[in-house]
């Protein structure tokens, strides 16, 4: 049904590159535009995914996830209406069969059409925008289902800023608005502080809480304070985080080994107790989180939980107020 509507409307769309076609598919609640063959490629592609942190996207990360679709079908999905990486992908990745965007309301999320646009995907890019629009549009139906489809079918898969949070098992959805470390820590559970798990379900990142725009929003606070929230519900033994800055992304293969390309650096942090106070309207006291600093250059394999070229150090929060054992203690 989709192939059949791309190949009508491409017969009246001009021509936007010398061997491309462009088209657009509008439903009820969706937007889907493509740029490229308006036949589905048939390849098998690689596994793996990227983890970036939000602000300016690095061109290594997608072509790295290019390369991985084998020269596919690039899916980028998203709640906003701008369909703005599809030229960009097009020039970072000129060899792949063609780039898309599916923007996605609740209402969309019902639609067969959009399904099928999902499954045919061979590699998929989850935007930035609002976590709280995806987790409100997209739990609970086809949509959330065939993105794990694509998951257990080891196709490629990448998120940024809100698409980074909702690829972690444990999801800061940010619901009730924006959320503050200073405030956080004063109260762990101040109504800002929203958390589901379970939205996606990627192995690596099963026991993990991710954290973007690190270093320039200063969210190392809220970020430890999901971390004390995952462990003081029980949600696992050992509950880990891994927090982003800004222009950064974490390329990750399927046997776990990764490494960073951007500017910025990725902190591993894991809890292995629960804390010692986490209570509504009380200061968060948290000690022993382990924290590993890795920077351009360095290596992390996620299922040793090991790096390499980074720093360790460790955080703990006293009756609300964050510090490490680095000097002064900061704690970036």
């Amino acid at each position: 049904m989709l192939r059949k509507l791309l190949l009508f409307l491409c017969c009246s769309c001009p021509a936007l590159f010398a061997a491309d076609q462009a088209s657009v598919v509008r439903g009820h609640g969706f937007l889907y535009t493509r740029l490229g063959n308006p036949v589905t490629a048939a390849v098998t592609p690689e596994d793996g995914f990227f983890l970036a942190g939000g602000g300016r996207d690095p061109d290594e990360a997608f072509a790295w996830l290019c390369a991985k679709t084998r020269n596919g079908d690039v899916l980028v999905l998203r709640a906003i209406a701008f369909d703005n990486y599809n030229p960009y992908l097009r020039r970072i990745c000129p060899a792949v069969n063609s780039v898309a965007t599916l923007i996605v309301t609740r209402e969309g999320a019902w639609d067969p059409v959009v399904a099928e646009i999902i499954r045919g995907a061979t590699a998929l890019f989850i935007s930035g925008g609002n976590q709280a629009d995806y987790v409100n549009f997209w739990l609970d139906t086809p949509v959330q289902t065939e993105i794990n489809g694509l998951i257990t079918r080891h196709v490629p898969v990448a998120g940024t800023s809100a698409g980074l949070h909702i690829l972690s098992q444990f999801v800061y959805t940010g619901s009730h608005g924006d959320a503050r470390s200073l405030e956080s820590l004063v109260n762990p559970f101040e109504e800002r502080i929203t958390l589901i798990r379970d939205f996606l379900s990627v192995p690596l990142l099963a026991g993990t809480v991710a954290e973007a725009h690190l270093r320039s929003r200063d969210r190392m606070g809220r970020a430890i304070v999901f971390l004390a929230r995952a462990s003081a519900a029980g949600w696992g033994p050992i509950v880990s985080g891994i927090f982003l800055d800004e222009s950064t992304a974490l390329l990750v293969e399927p046997d776990g080994h990764s490494r960073l390309v951007g500017s910025g650096s990725a902190y591993f942090v894991r809890a292995n107790t629960k804390p010692e106070r986490c209570e509504p309207g009380r200061p968060l006291t948290f000690h022993n989180i382990h924290v590993y600093r890795l920077p351009q250059g360095g290596a992390f394999d996620l299922w040793s939980w090991t790096g390499s070229g980074g720093v360790a150090y460790t955080i703990h929060v006293q009756n609300g107020v964050l510090g490490s054992t680095q000097e002064g203690g900061a704690v970036y």
